[in-house]
């Protein structure tokens, strides 16, 4: 399952939202990586989210595979839309 947003947010995913997003996606069993730039990381991973460097304007996609897929993708996507961080593309 597959989903990408569009970042909105001024200052893109900065560390704040970072931490929030990857401590959301530890919850899930599911694996969970976000691409962006042609580059792939594990969601689960603060280093890897933070090493991609995310700016306003930037297209990142969430790819979930595993038994809790479906509640992790709403649950990522309800916190990019809420935290104004994204807009589905």
């Amino acid at each position: 399952m597959e989903q990408s947003f569009l970042i909105i947010s001024e200052y893109g995913i900065h560390a704040r939202p970072a931490t929030r997003l990857v401590n959301l996606a530890m919850t899930f069993h599911s694996d969970i990586d976000l691409s962006a730039m042609g580059k792939t990381v594990n969601l689960k991973s603060i280093m890897g989210l933070m090493s991609l460097g995310i700016y306003k304007g930037e297209i990142v996609k969430v790819h979930v595979t595993g038994s809790d897929s479906d509640k992790a993708m709403m649950a990522i996507t309800d916190f990019i839309l809420t935290e104004g961080l994204g807009r589905l593309a």
